[in-house]
C-alpha cells in the first residue's frame, strides 16, 4: 500500500489532503518569497494520530515538517518536496491553568495572545510577546524561541518555559524540564528552545504565569538621527535603568506604521525610542525621571510620556503593527534577525543604511534594541528576480555585520533556510558537526525538518568558495570547512 493509502486508514478525508489546491495554504510560512508544496498535507486531531503519522514517516522515510500557525519569519515551516507537512494547530486546548504555582499547560497550537486572556481576570499574564502574538502559536515561540517587545527584562521563551513534552522520531514520548524550579540531568529544556523542529515534535508546553505589574508607563522619545537614537539606548542600559521595554524605530518604519496603526508617532522624527517602565506607582514615578533625564542629556528633541492605559497600548499598537505596515511600500520583505551588542547599534545602523543605498531597496529598521536584536526589513518584489536577489544579498551582508561586530544570525526568528549560508560565516566546521551529532542523537534518520537550521559542511564550503572568488572572504575562511 501507499503511504497515503495508509495514512487514509486513520485520518478523516479533511485531515489528510492530496491535491495541489488543498495543500497551497501550506506551501510557505511568512517567508513568502520561497515556496514549496509538500507531498501531504496532515492536520491529526489526537495524539494517536500524531503518533501513528511519524512513525509511518519512519517506516516510508519521509521526512516531515511540523508547522504551528504559519507565522515564523525564516522558512522553518517551509515544506519538503516529497515530504509529509504536518499541521498542529487542531491541538489548540488550554489543558491546566494553576493559581497557586502560577502555571499554564496548553497544547502547541494555543495562541500565544490566549493564555494572557485566559488568565487576565486572575491577575496574571504570560510575558513573550511577538509582535505577531495575536496568531503565532506557542508550539512555534518553543521552535524558534521567540522574544517580543517585554523581552529585555522578562526574557525570551526559553525564560518561560517549565516543561515540555515531545514526540520523537523514533515514536517515544519524553518529558523534558520539570514544574520545579531546577530538575536534574543535562539541561535538555534550553536545548529544545530554538531547535527549529530538528529534534522532536513539540505536544505539550508548561509556560510560567506572572503578576500583572501594578502600573506600566512609555516614554516616546524623538531623535533627530539614527545614530544618537542608537547611543541613547547604551545610555540607558548603562545607567543601571533595566526597562521593561526598549524599542527603536526609524523613520520609514515610523511613516509606515503611523499610517497602518495611527499610534501617534511624531513624523518629523528621525528614529525613535519606546521605554517602557513597569511596577508598582512610586518605582514607575522614579524610573520615569531618571530615564527622561538620561533621554535628554541623550539629545531628545521631544519626550512624550503616557497619560493613560489607552494610549500606552496605543504606543505599543504602531510597533508590533510596523511588520505588516510595510506592507504599503513594498510586495515582498525580508526581516532580518541579526542580533548586535548594543555598543555597535550606531555603526551597524550607518552601515545598513549604506546598503539601502547601494542596492536600491527600501529598508526600514524596526527592532528590540535593548538586547540588540535588529529586524531591518528590506523591500523588494519577489516577481522580479532581480530584485529578490539584491535582497538576498543585503539581508546576507547584514547578517555577516552583525556577525563581524560580535554578534549573532538570530536573536528569536531563527535560522530556517533563510540563513543557513550566514550560519557558515558564525560557526566552525567543528561546532557545526556537534549539532549534526546532536540532531542525530534525537533523529537518527534526520527525517525532522532536514535541510533546515544547521547547514552542512558541505554548503559552507560551496559558499566560502564563491564568496572567495567573489572577493568577499578571504582565502583563510575556507580552511574552517
Amino acid at each position: 500500500m501507499s503511504f497515503e493509502s495508509r495514512l487514509a486508514e486513520f485520518l478523516p478525508p479533511e485531515a489528510c489532503l492530496t491535491s495541489a489546491e488543498t495543500m497551497r495554504p501550506y506551501e510557505c510560512d511568512a517567508l513568502t518569497a520561497y515556496h514549496q508544496v509538500p507531498r501531504v498535507v496532515v492536520v491529526p486531531h489526537t495524539r494517536e494520530q500524531v503518533e501513528k503519522v511519524v512513525k509511518l514517516c519512519t517506516e516510508f522515510a519521509i521526512p516531515v515538517v511540523c508547522r504551528g500557525a504559519g507565522t515564523g519569519l525564516s522558512g522553518g515551516a517551509l515544506p519538503l518536496d516529497g515530504g509529509c507537512l504536518m499541521s498542529l494547530a487542531r491541538f489548540n486546548r488550554i489543558l491546566d491553568i494553576d493559581t497557586e504555582n502560577r502555571t499554564a499547560t496548553v497544547e502547541p497550537g494555543v495562541r500565544n495572545l490566549a493564555i494572557s486572556e485566559a488568565v487576565a481576570d486572575l491577575g496574571l499574564y504570560y510575558a513573550p510577546d511577538p509582535s505577531s502574538q495575536i496568531a503565532c502559536s506557542i508550539g512555534g515561540n518553543v521552535a524558534e524561541n521567540s522574544g517580543g517587545v517585554h523581552s529585555l527584562k522578562y526574557g525570551l521563551t526559553v525564560n518561560n518555559v517549565l516543561e515540555l513534552k515531545i514526540l520523537t522520531m523514533d515514536g517515544e514520548w519524553l518529558t523534558i524540564g520539570g514544574r520545579a524550579l531546577d530538575s536534574a540531568g543535562l539541561d535538555l529544556l534550553a536545548v529544545m528552545h530554538g531547535s527549529e523542529g530538528l529534534l522532536g515534535v513539540i505536544m505539550e508546553v508548561t509556560v510560567k504565569l506572572l503578576p500583572k505589574p501594578e502600573l506600566a508607563r512609555v516614554l516616546l522619545a524623538s531623535f533627530d538621527s539614527v545614530e544618537q537614537a542608537g547611543l541613547a539606548v547604551a545610555d540607558i542600559i548603562g545607567a543601571g535603568i533595566v526597562p521593561g521595554g526598549l524599542e527603536m524605530m526609524d523613520k520609514l518604519a515610523i511613516e509606515v506604521a503611523e499610517a497602518f496603526a495611527g499610534a501617534g508617532y511624531p513624523l518629523d522624527a528621525a528614529a525613535i525610542l519606546l521605554c517602557e517602565v513597569d511596577g508598582n506607582e512610586a518605582e514607575v514615578a522614579a524610573q520615569v525621571e531618571r530615564v527622561d533625564a538620561v533621554l535628554r542629556q541623550a539629545g531628545a528633541s521631544d519626550i512624550r510620556l503616557s497619560e493613560n492605559e489607552q494610549q500606552r497600548m496605543r504606543f505599543w499598537a504602531g510597533r508590533k503593527a510596523a511588520f505588516p505596515a510595510f506592507g504599503r511600500i513594498a510586495a515582498d520583505y525580508f526581516c532580518m534577525d541579526g542580533t548586535i551588542p548594543r555598543k555597535h547599534l550606531a555603526r551597524v545602523l550607518e552601515s545598513i543604511s549604506a546598503l539601502s543605498v547601494e542596492f536600491n531597496l527600501p529598508i526600514a529598521n524596526v527592532f528590540h534594541a535593548g538586547d540588540g536584536n535588529l529586524h531591518p526589513l528590506i523591500g523588494f518584489d519577489a516577481n522580479d528576480d532581480d530584485e529578490l536577489r539584491r535582497a538576498e544579498l543585503v539581508g546576507s551582508r547584514i547578517l555577516s555585520l552583525c556577525v563581524e561586530v560580535g554578534g549573532t544570525v538570530t536573536g528569536e526568528h531563527g535560522v530556517g533556510v533563510e540563513k543557513l549560508n550566514e550560519m557558515c560565516v558564525q560557526f566552525s566546521s567543528e561546532e557545526l558537526t556537534q549539532m549534526h551529532a546532536l540532531k542525530t542523537a534525537f533523529d537518527p534518520r534526520e527525517l525532522l525538518n532536514p535541510g533546515k537550521a544547521v547547514p552542512t559542511l558541505h554548503r559552507c564550503a560551496e559558499f566560502g568558495a564563491m564568496h572567495v572568488h567573489q572577493g568577499q572572504l578571504p582565502h583563510a575562511e575556507l580552511e574552517r570547512f
